[in-house]
């Protein structure tokens, strides 16, 4: 008992040892990888991102012009925000926040900004 009374008046003593999160949120490190941020009047809807996500919670559908996302179901890896194209989807470093209830994000664009299934490639003129 007399050999454990130093841990205990250091433990009781000193300082916390754990955060009160949400109150208390550290900073997060340099290459953390956090929730993803889709930029819909950049994106392209060509579905590459759909593709490659290994946990296939991104859907996308090019004539609707629609971009949905299951936060719950991410697993931050990043793998599609590497490989969009247009550079409209990106990795924010800070975490998303705890939340209760599992949601969909969904994203309607202008089916203007989607691409066409044809494109045109002009070659230089000849002297």
């Amino acid at each position: 008992m007399f050999n454990m009374t130093p841990a205990i008046l250091r433990n009781f003593l000193g300082d916390r040892a754990t955060r009160r999160y949400p109150h208390v949120i550290r900073p997060s490190f340099e290459n953390a990888r956090g929730a993803i941020h889709n930029d819909i009047h950049i994106c392209t809807f060509c579905g590459v991102c759909a593709a490659k996500c290994p946990s296939q919670c991104i859907a996308v559908e090019k004539k609707a012009a629609t971009w949905s996302y299951n936060p719950s179901a991410c697993v931050c890896c990043g793998v599609c925000a590497e490989s969009c194209a247009s550079g409209s989807l990106q990795q924010e470093r800070n975490y998303r926040k705890p939340f209760r209830e599992k949601e969909m994000i969904v994203l309607k664009g202008t089916s203007s900004s989607a691409v066409n299934d044809t494109v045109s490639i002009s070659a230089p003129a000849q002297p």
